[in-house]
């Protein structure tokens, strides 16, 4: 396959850059003059780029768990770029949000208060240890680059190692640290001093071994921080979000080891999978260990405000001269009303636990799947995060990408919105707030999609 195919197919399946026949019986299907002149204004107005324009349909409300089209067709949404911890338009974050928007609707830069101190001490107190100190900004690709600043700072050292296939955000200095090809293709030079590794994948990764462990992955950051030097950063998700990758809790012990050691501060991006996703307040804590810079954002905001937080050691306080963020909106009245709305909510409804007892039942069913359809290749999870890798072949393990986006579709059609990963895996990542019935419903129709892509 040439190059220009492979990168075809790869976008087709990561995003809406897609030219498909199925894609195609997708407009049709949708029998929507409405629908069809939304989609053609938009696409007239907005920039074209990979992943988001042009569209695939057109919303008219979102609530709870549900989006809705504006044909009126409800589809449960598994993908809310993962700002849908609490579903859409939680009651308790609304009211949160219009009461500050009455008595303080927003902040310039060098005025404090109330809601940022009680939401920056509320965030230091679920992250616990010594993680107490914090800066806000807009968006989570902004709280990266926060990041990398600050351990420049700390160590001296300006070198960051992160991990191939790795997403930190799509500005300059986030993709220069990313792992994935397709946002720096065309891009020229960026950020010098990044080195990036394998990650560590089981399943099918770049130094398989037949036990399956992963430990020899970190073992390899070790190795590249000594041959390289002046490594000041290592940077990954807790757990891969998009195609769902979970290091086991000995390989993340073992970098902590390794980045004390090395003088290495390790910055976790839990910006996709914090706020509960894991059944803990962040990703990092499944695991035993604490980052030294943390980097949260998405679900922060309630689903409804973009807002973001760098949570950091008191012993790193030390860039009173240098503007870390210096963000317009950096002590947001109104994100930092959603997030404590936000935490506020997770806290009384008991969701983390909910998200443990959840994570029981869907392995249970994606188990049970899994010996049903050879077209399941490997299922992976942590609370209320799953991946279900297809596969033409158990044994190559050759990506299904034309089965995932016929289950994709079909799915849709059916009333259940995801997405698809890495051309092959569908990820599922449904609201925490999600009730029993209504996660087994959401299963139901993924295996019925399957059955019948099996069947054909």
């Amino acid at each position: 396959m040439s190059m220009n195919a492979e990168k075809n197919l790869y976008l087709r399946c990561e995003g809406d850059t897609n030219t498909t026949e199925a894609r195609k019986q997708w407009y049709r299907n949708l029998n929507s003059p409405q629908t069809e002149a939304m989609l053609e204004q938009d696409s007239e107005y907005f920039l074209h780029q990979s992943m988001s324009t042009p569209c695939m349909n057109a919303l008219a409300a979102a609530n709870g768990i549900y989006i809705e089209d504006i044909s009126g067709k409800r589809y449960m949404d598994f993908h809310g770029n993962n700002v849908h911890q609490l579903g859409y338009g939680h009651p308790k974050v609304l009211e949160r949000i219009q009461q500050q928007l009455i008595e303080l609707p927003f902040a310039p830069r060098r005025f404090t208060h109330q809601a940022a101190i009680d939401c920056a001490k509320k965030l230091t107190e679920i992250a616990g240890g010594e993680l107490d100190r914090v800066l806000f900004a807009p968006g989570g690709t902004s709280v990266v680059g926060m990041a990398l600043k600050l351990a420049r700072i700390v160590t001296g050292n300006a070198k960051v190692i992160s991990l191939w296939d790795s997403f930190h955000g799509a500005s300059l200095d986030a993709i220069s640290v990313g792992g994935e090809a397709c946002f720096r293709q065309g891009m020229g030079p960026l950020m010098a001093g990044v080195e990036r590794i394998p990650p560590p994948i089981t399943y099918r990764g770049a130094f398989p071994r037949e036990d399956n462990s992963d430990l020899h992955y970190a073992d390899y950051l070790e190795y590249v921080i000594e041959k390289e030097g002046g490594v000041g950063a290592f940077i990954a998700e807790g757990l891969r979000n998009t195609d769902v990758q979970v290091p086991s809790k000995a390989y993340w012990q073992r970098v902590r080891e390794i980045c004390d050691k090395h003088n290495v501060l390790l910055i976790i991006d839990d910006i996709p999978n914090g706020m509960g996703r894991t059944g803990n307040w962040f990703s990092y804590q499944a695991f035993g260990i604490e980052p030294d810079i943390l980097c949260i954002g998405k679900g922060l905001g309630g689903g409804v405000v973009p807002f973001a937080a760098l949570i950091t050691k008191d012993k790193y306080n030390q860039a009173a001269d240098i503007s870390l963020g210096h963000y317009t909106h950096e002590k947001s009245p109104i994100g930092c009303a959603a997030a404590l709305a936000t935490i506020d909510v997770i806290e009384s409804e008991k969701l983390l636990d909910k998200v443990k007892q959840d994570q029981d039942y869907v392995s249970e069913r994606l188990s049970k799947m899994q010996k049903s359809y050879p077209v399941i290749g490997d299922i992976r999870g942590l609370g209320l995060l799953w991946g279900i890798e297809l596969v033409t072949d158990r044994l190559t393990k050759t990506r299904a990408h034309d089965a995932a986006e016929q289950v994709l579709y079909r799915c849709l059609e059916l009333g259940l919105s995801f997405k698809v990963s890495q051309g092959n895996v569908l990820q599922l990542s449904p609201p925490l707030i999600i009730k029993r019935e209504d996660l087994a419903r959401a299963l139901d129709i993924v295996e019925q999609a399957i059955s019948e892509i099996v069947i054909d």
